[in-house]
């Protein structure tokens, strides 16, 4: 019985995680695009660290506790780091988790999850989920500082050509 169940379970965990199913998704990261000559090895220990901010960005997001880092199946992990994931519903193992439930948690915990592997939204992508809206940049010089320069420039060039002409036409 033991054995006639693990091998469900080995069969349902093959048929969730594959390519293109409903609710995967695929990343892809540039670490050495990002960190040059700092960048780390992609290995078990980064795939536990992935599994558990995708654990704790559905725990956020639903406001419960049941999703664990065993939910997250990582699937055709490449040596380019490259790999789709799925979220397994906690209740039922059999199941996923609905791709929009998942998209929207890592929407919400986008930042905390670049910031876990140093990365930003460029060199970490979900491909199947929009990356968020960084915020605007802040010019170091303020745009009424700018505006007001053009005007007193144009000011001073109007005044100093009214002056130039001033003078030319005493002269005739």
């Amino acid at each position: 019985v033991l054995l006639l169940t693990l091998s469900v379970v080995a069969i349902a965990h093959a048929e969730l995680c594959k390519p293109d199913a409903q609710n995967a998704f695929k990343v892809r990261l540039s670490i050495k695009t990002a960190l040059g000559d700092n960048a780390y090895a992609w290995d078990a220990n980064e795939e536990y660290l992935f599994k558990a901010m995708v654990a704790f960005a559905m725990r956020r997001y639903t406001s419960r506790s049941t999703t664990q880092i065993s939910n997250v199946l990582l699937c055709n992990v490449t040596d380019r780091v490259s790999f789709w994931f799925v979220v397994t519903d906690p209740s039922k193992n059999v199941t996923t988790v609905p791709g929009s439930k998942v998209e929207a948690a890592i929407r919400m915990n986008r930042n905390r999850i670049n910031n876990a592997f140093l990365l930003s939204d460029k060199t970490l992508q979900f491909l199947k989920i929009t990356s968020t809206l960084s915020p605007p940049v802040e010019p170091s010089t303020p745009v009424w500082l700018i505006v007001f320069g053009v005007v007193l420039c144009l000011i001073v060039a109007g005044i100093a050509f009214l002056v130039v002409a001033g003078i030319q036409q005493r002269k005739k």
